[in-house]
């Protein structure tokens, strides 16, 4: 099973092939911010991936789009509604998101 690991927290997590990174966050109790609840209308779940980025199915067009709006955006950026592990991974959830809803922008 791949073994998701957050960053700074340290947070490891084994789970089933084909789990996003935020259901992975979710069940190790790591605060991942998800104002569209996961569904790729936002940029809050917006995660760097230090380790295994290859090993990620590509990002759709969809995804680009939103993470296009994400604060903080490198390279190796994926939203963790979108990216779903197929092998170990680490995973930086940076300081900052951008939460339009809760800034009464949405």
């Amino acid at each position: 099973m791949p073994r998701i690991t957050f960053l700074p927290s340290g947070t490891a997590i084994d789970v089933e092939p084909g789990t996003s990174i935020l259901e992975a966050a979710t069940k190790a109790g790591v605060a991942l911010d998800h104002a569209c609840g996961g569904a790729c209308a936002c940029s809050t779940c917006h995660v760097i991936v230090a380790q295994g980025y290859d090993s990620l199915p590509d990002a759709t067009d969809e995804e680009e789009d939103q993470l296009d709006e994400a604060v903080g955006l490198t390279p190796h950026s994926r939203l963790g509604c979108q990216a779903r592990v197929r092998a170990d991974v680490t995973v930086e959830i940076p300081r900052h998101s951008r939460n339009l809803v809760s800034e009464g922008h949405g």
